[in-house]
């Protein structure tokens, strides 16, 4: 054990006897039961709004919606006159449950060490008691989709709830293996190399990546002879060319994240000449290639919105009004943060987007339907439907709005308690008492 572990241990130990003398911070456990939900103004994102109804949660999903919905016997009514329900928020892109302290690296389990390492899971290295967590869910976020980065291929990112005990029990059906596009830029300021020099790094990284896709189509061949054989197959163990195996199949998803136009138009071209299934994640420079995104018919998940422009020449703008501009040439898209202690801040994300071009109605579809969508999970997320999974928040306004306030939220029937790491340090300090006399 090295003299920097020795001294964090020392630390931890401290402050775990101190413990002792300070009152535990402790949050109240979700509850679930059948709840009726009443005289609310309820956005269901599909089928248009309801004036004065009422939504009834049982089992975990949503029984029923609409106005004048008779409450069932021994349900909880909850009396929402003047409140708003929607949707629980989709997050499209975090690394929430995956960081704790960006400051201290062993609080970090999102970016491994290697270039090729598809099969690592991120889901498996979600920690379900984040404190990041319940400050996320309280704004109204229940789902995100929790990413690995690093190398070229760093691992499959997972789509979790915002509740739950284990990552099995969040796990929200849905896992993507992550590609980081090769840049043609370079990287950060103090980048030295001529546009020589990166050209030629631009085209051996493209090369590996054939590579690695070729030998995934021959790995997956392989497989596929065997099967058709009966035969078990001849390989040695590859967990890397296993995880990229339903990918080269055109079975799953491939996330590629890339946001230079001129890359952009490389991958698209890349994804065509491969029949890959992808989706294009950060695309920052998007709406400047937005036509061509369109024409291939692949979504985005775009983000972050409150950002700065990639280049000096633009607008300050240019990244609020990105989200619009790509809604408006005809592309999917769905709204992230790529945040980790920042996911709260989505609703603000999707307001700038609204401001700038993409509007109200498209922004609460992009962190609601369209994502669900995107990840193949519409049939449980995104709206309110009777027989979805009751994920909801009760607000007194417009959740885009700062000065609004989420009053409820439920996770798959769950009502989760209104608290948070936050919230109770607001709570400590906001009435103190005189400290102790010497």
């Amino acid at each position: 054990m090295n003299y920097k572990n020795s001294i964090s241990i020392a630390l931890l130990l401290a402050a775990c006897l101190l413990q002792g003398n300070v009152k535990a911070q402790l949050m109240s456990k979700a509850v679930k039961g059948t709840f009726a939900l009443t005289h609310a103004t309820i956005h269901t994102i599909t089928k248009g709004d309801i004036q004065d109804g009422t939504v009834v949660i049982q089992d975990g999903k949503i029984q029923a919606v609409g106005a004048g919905i008779a409450t069932p016997a021994g349900a909880q009514v909850i009396d929402c006159t003047g409140k708003e329900i929607y949707p629980g928020l989709i997050d499209a892109g975090t690394h929430l449950g995956l960081s704790e302290v960006s400051s201290v690296s062993l609080t970090e389990d999102y970016n491994e060490i290697g270039d090729l390492i598809p099969e690592m899971q991120a889901l498996t290295a979600v920690n379900p008691n984040s404190a990041a967590i319940p400050v996320t869910r309280v704004n109204g976020v229940t789902t995100v989709l929790t990413m690995p980065s690093g190398g070229r291929f760093p691992g499959t990112a997972a789509l979790i709830d915002l509740n739950g005990y284990t990552p099995d029990q969040m796990y929200a059906g849905f896992k993507v293996v992550v590609l980081n596009w090769p840049s043609s830029g370079g990287f950060g300021r103090f980048d030295r190399r001529s546009p020589e020099d990166r050209k030629k790094a631009e085209e051996k990284a493209l090369k590996d990546l054939n590579a690695y896709w070729d030998q995934a189509k021959e790995f997956a061949a392989l497989d596929a002879a065997a099967k058709k054989s009966g035969q078990p197959r001849k390989t040695d163990y590859n967990p890397a060319m296993e995880a990229l195996m339903p990918v080269v199949n055109g079975e799953a998803s491939l996330l590629i994240e890339v946001n230079k136009d001129k890359d952009i138009l490389s991958a698209l071209r890349w994804i065509k000449e491969k029949k890959a299934k992808a989706i294009l994640g950060g695309v920052s420079e998007g709406w400047r290639v937005a036509d061509s995104i369109a024409a291939a018919g692949i979504p985005v998940l775009v983000g972050p919105v409150i950002d700065l422009p990639t280049r000096p020449s633009d607008r300050y703008d240019a990244p609020y009004a990105n989200p619009g501009k790509l809604k408006a040439a005809g592309v999917k898209i769905a709204i992230r943060t790529m945040q980790t202690e920042n996911v709260r801040n989505l609703p603000y994300h999707a307001g700038f987007a609204a401001a700038y071009g993409l509007g109200k109605e498209e922004a609460l579809k992009a962190v609601t339907i369209y994502p669900a969508e995107i990840f193949g999970v519409a049939d449980q997320l995104g709206s309110i439907e009777k027989g979805k999974r009751a994920d909801l928040i009760v607000t007194d306004g417009d959740p885009f709005e700062t000065k609004t306030n989420i009053e409820k939220v439920f996770i798959q029937g769950w009502e989760v308690p209104m608290d948070s790491r936050h919230i109770q340090l607001y709570n400590e300090f906001l009435d103190r008492q005189p400290g102790l006399k010497k």
